[in-house]
């Protein structure tokens, strides 16, 4: 139930926390409940993904994506993830979550989700890759049209040495995962 409140409050105050544009960052507080914990009593790591899944929802939320997704019946899609866990998030502990969408290349979007402990210090570290699928055409849309429709002009910044390896060991393990090796 918890995971459902925490979706209702991102969706019923984005508007009021304003627009994300493309490089920005989107920021959502968040505290360490109970029902998050595992047998470590830390912060578990379904939770994190889930989590990211907010911070995702959020940034597409306010920077209309979610509305011209569903103008052209399009639909974001997650393809991966990679995931660095720094520090822990221990019970009651306050922490934020801060999301953004860094760089595109032909489908593939790569975002990022920095969980902050209060003092600043990263306690993990998501990047992701996901693309906008046309669920008319039947094929995922090329970024740079998702990003005209959304009202970025802006070209895409070269990805960095990170997002580079994690690019290609995302296509590597989608390959092997599509052959079924």
């Amino acid at each position: 139930m918890y995971v459902w409140m925490r979706l209702l409050r991102v969706a019923a105050t984005y508007k009021r926390r304003g627009r994300v544009t493309v490089g920005e960052e989107g920021r959502l507080a968040f505290r360490c409940l109970p029902t998050d914990l595992d047998m470590n009593f830390h912060l578990n790591n379904a939770r994190y993904m889930m989590l990211a899944d907010m911070g995702r929802i959020d940034i597409f939320l306010r920077g209309g994506l979610v509305a011209a997704a569903r103008k052209r019946g399009w639909g974001p899609l997650l393809g991966g993830l990679q995931v660095a866990y720094v520090r822990e998030i221990r019970l009651w502990q306050r922490f934020e979550l801060v999301s953004s969408i860094e760089t595109w290349e032909d489908t593939q979007i790569i975002g990022r989700h920095r969980f902050l402990l209060q003092d600043g210090r990263t306690a993990a570290i998501i990047l992701t890759t996901g693309g906008i699928y046309d669920f008319k055409g039947r094929r995922f849309v090329e970024a740079g049209a998702v990003m005209a429709a959304i009202g970025n002009d802006a070209p895409p910044r070269p990805p960095h040495e990170a997002e580079q390896t994690f690019m290609a060991s995302h296509r590597g393990l989608r390959t092997v995962a599509t052959n079924g090796s």
